[in-house]
């Protein structure tokens, strides 16, 4: 005998999330973090003068993952698809951003032998992580099932 859902949403969603069915809340989650995480790099990166051409990669990307996120919340074929798609792109740029990022701390004058000044002045080393989690998030959406 087949069980049913749970009437109430919260009790829908954890019965939802206890059988590994969680595509659309993945989904979800990717469209509702890339804009906000493109804005917030986007003022981060103004003040670095966008001095590295690499620093306009996540300010695209970001309108684009949770572009594929939107479409993954209304669609499994886009969740199975363009969803994963955008969200390795977004991951990648995480870890180039997590490379430049230590490139930018070496390159300042002391470099990791001033960790105290550096790490606090340079550019942030956790930041592109971010990235990295969110297009881990959108590539889990393509594997995961769909909420009933």
């Amino acid at each position: 005998m087949r069980a049913v859902a749970p009437r109430t949403p919260v009790k829908r969603w954890l019965w939802n999330l206890r059988a590994g069915r969680i595509q659309k809340t993945l989904a979800t989650t990717a469209a509702l973090s890339g804009l906000p995480l493109g804005f917030e790099m986007y003022l981060e990166h103004y003040k670095g003068s966008f001095g590295d051409i690499w620093m306009w990669s996540p300010i695209v990307t970001s309108p684009l993952v949770s572009a594929a996120g939107v479409a993954g919340m209304r669609s499994p074929a886009a969740a199975r698809t363009v969803l994963p798609a955008a969200g390795a792109v977004y991951a990648l740029n995480g870890v180039i951003g997590t490379y430049t990022h230590l490139r930018g701390v070496a390159r300042k004058p002391g470099g990791f032998s001033e960790p105290t000044y550096n790490l606090v002045m340079g550019p942030p080393l956790l930041a592109p992580g971010s990235l990295i989690l969110v297009g881990a998030v959108a590539l889990l959406a393509g594997i995961a099932q769909r909420e009933r």
